[in-house]
């Protein structure tokens, strides 16, 4: 075959995969599925435009290798002790499950055993390419169920490796074979480990030199040399390329050079990716399904439930929530990619081959297509399931959460702020709330982080707060401010409706990533939304002014004025009249601003009519507030003390000089 040979194929493969990735796009169907559609109709089984499979089956190998190469970089010591309750519970009961009863299924069927087993291998791996793109598309990685979900395709990844090793043992399972087989294995696993001891010293040396000639080009054939490297002196010692990758990513994950190297390797990997799912659409014979339409169907929903229950099933053993445990349970629910590479070990064993490999290839290619719609679609059967009466009783723990078993049903609070998600937003509140008096309870759904904390006495329970049960057991009817912290957008609009209807006056404060949620946040009822990537753009331009030494005064001044006329202007809320006094220039120079008395403070000590901000600045005390008790209007003869929080009301200039002679003891008058 010519090289133009090979030219043309790919110039057909790329040109025919945009369109019908473009089409699919414009109606909102996911990528994954246009390339798999796209190789039905380029391959042998379509329109028979490739004449040369076997090249495009080794570009898509480089393609996994890439693949497994950028995961185990993403792969972290630190994230898999975080990950400690899924790896060690939920992981090897979805996937031991899923093999066991296929293993029974496939004995009833009349499948020997060693194929049944197989059949368990192939069927029990999720496709991590769709998940995590779908998860990161809806902002839902951070979200309990998103967490969950990573956490088992991590798993189920570094599951591929024991499960090739096995299948040239399940192809010959007699004795004697076993131990030609397990002696070569051992071998090559000593082998494996020689080359990583020496990559593991070695690669960090060769990229800091790399790194110190400045040359983007050194270092990224530097990266893929590594990579291919280690995967060829891996396979050379009897295991498979992709595992050589996945070694090479983890020999990187460990250097400070990983997320340069995966910036690198990036569009490489998703463009020879794109490859591999294409070859399983040119592979796959689309006269399968007109040829075995009930069986194709019936096998789609049999492995679609079996994956969706055990997945569910796995994740509530660990003490995950129903609501997420239905999510998780629907995102592993599809046939991976990575069952695709397994199959092709399987076909080289004669385990797999024929009408059933094909009929595994059409319900594979088919539960991909549609995971994205039942992820979409998960929310809301989530909440169905979570609705049902019975299942509250058979898993009270895990719906009205524990705040129903424990100090929630007798909490003495009242004007409070109640925070919906103990991340990094709710642990910075949290700890300005606590520094400043101000009384509140938190809530989460992760059952580590809440025993962790509730150790060290802070007021942090385990709740979904969706549930109306849970924000009453919170006393919502008495607090003042609604927080809701999360990642997971559905569980944030069903947070405020349930508040809203709770508790109507209620200040409802919202954090989400994307500007395009305010509007359906602000109509749900929340009061104030703070969307991150307004908040990102802000922080962008006043690093910026700083790098131009820009005072920082002039900084914080502009970076107020683009917050407060962007959300003036993103909640479309403000009345026509105010809007008029502003434009014209009313009321643009009268602010509000709160200032803490402290321990050196000036004004420690001294009461309102001896720090005489009124006449030195022109700033009025309107209100004060002690010990989480706030009076409007105090008498000039209160006196202030360390921790005392007072509200000021005047120009900007007023107040920055009274701020300077409360904090700073020294003013322009």
């Amino acid at each position: 075959m010519t090289d133009n040979d090979v030219l043309s194929n790919l110039l057909l493969i790329y040109t025919v995969s945009i369109a019908v990735v473009f089409l699919f796009h414009q109606f909102r169907l996911p990528s994954i599925a246009g390339f798999l559609v796209a190789g039905i109709l380029i391959g042998p089984h379509g329109f028979n435009l490739i004449s040369d499979i076997g090249t495009v089956q080794v570009l898509a190998e480089i393609g996994i290798v890439l693949l497994l190469f950028t995961i185990g970089i993403e792969f972290s010591l630190v994230q898999l002790a975080s990950l400690k309750r899924l790896l060690l519970v939920a992981a090897p009961i979805q996937v031991g499950g899923v093999i066991v009863l296929v293993w029974l299924g496939g004995i009833i069927a009349g499948i020997p055993g060693p194929q049944a087993v197989f059949w368990g291998f192939l069927l029990s791996l999720s496709s991590t390419a769709i998940v995590l793109k779908a998860l990161a598309a809806s902002g839902e990685s951070d979200s309990p169920h998103g967490r969950a979900t990573i956490g088992i395709l991590i798993c189920q990844d570094l599951a591929v490796v024991p499960m090739i090793l096995l299948t040239p043992i399940l192809a010959d399972p007699n004795e004697g074979a076993l131990l030609s087989i397990l002696l070569p294995v051992g071998k090559s696993v000593l082998i494996v480990a020689c080359i990583v001891a020496a990559a593991w010293y070695a690669a960090p040396k060769v990229l800091e030199y790399i790194v110190r000639s400045r040359s983007r080009e050194l270092f990224l054939l530097t990266i893929i040399v590594i990579c291919l490297g280690i995967a060829w002196l891996t396979s050379m010692s009897g295991l498979s390329l992709a595992l050589g990758a996945f070694i090479a990513g983890l020999v990187i994950s460990e250097s400070e050079y990983s997320h340069q190297a995966i910036a690198e390797v990036l569009p490489f990997r998703d463009s020879f990716n794109s490859l591999f799912f294409i070859s399983i659409g040119i592979l796959m014979d689309w006269r399968i399904l007109l040829q075995y339409p009930g069986v194709v169907t019936g096998l789609l929903l049999v492995v679609l439930l079996l994956k969706f229950f055990s997945g569910a099933g796995a994740v509530m053993a660990a003490s995950i929530p129903p609501r997420a445990a239905v999510m998780t349970g629907i995102a592993l629910a599809q046939v991976g990619e990575f069952s695709f590479v397994l199959a092709q070990v399987g076909q080289e064993h004669g385990l797999v081959s024929g009408a059933p490999y094909q009929i595994f290839l059409a319900v594979s290619v088919s539960s991909m297509i549609i995971t994205p719609f039942l992820m979409q679609l998960s929310p809301l059967l989530a909440r169905q399931v979570e609705a049902i009466q019975r299942l509250r009783h058979w898993l009270p723990d895990q719906t009205t959460a524990h705040v129903l078993e424990t100090e929630g049903r007798h909490l003495r609070i009242k004007d409070h702020v109640i925070i919906v998600g103990y991340g990094l937003n709710g642990r910075n509140l949290a700890r300005v709330l606590g520094e400043t008096e101000v009384p509140y309870i938190a809530l989460d759904l992760d059952g580590d982080t809440v025993r962790r904390e509730a150790q060290h006495g802070l007021p942090l329970y385990y709740g979904d707060a969706t549930n109306p049960h849970v924000l009453r057991h919170m006393k919502i009817d008495d607090a003042r401010v609604l927080v809701i912290a999360i990642s997971d957008p559905f569980m944030t609009r069903r947070t405020v409706q349930v508040a809203r209807s709770l508790n109507p006056k209620i200040h409802i404060v919202v954090r989400t990533r994307y500007l395009r949620e305010l509007e359906e946040l602000h109509q749900l009822g929340a009061d104030d939304v703070v969307p991150e990537e307004f908040e990102t753009s802000i922080e962008i331009f006043a690093l910026v002014l700083r790098t131009y030494n820009m005072p920082q005064d002039f900084v914080m001044r502009k970076a107020e004025q683009v917050r407060r006329e962007g959300y003036a202007l993103l909640r479309r809320s403000e009345l026509p009249e105010l809007a008029h006094h502003l434009r014209g220039g009313t009321l643009s120079d009268v602010e509000v601003e709160t200032c803490r008395i402290e321990e050196d403070s000036p004004a420690a000590g001294k009461t309102i009519d001896q720090l005489s901000l009124r006449p030195r600045t022109g700033t009025s005390i309107i209100a004060w507030t002690r010990s989480g008790i706030t009076e409007s209007n105090p008498s000039v003869k209160t006196t202030l003390l360390p921790g005392d929080i007072i509200v000021l009301l005047g120009t900007r200039d007023q107040i920055r000089r009274a701020m300077g002679l409360i904090l700073l003891r020294e003013a322009k008058p």
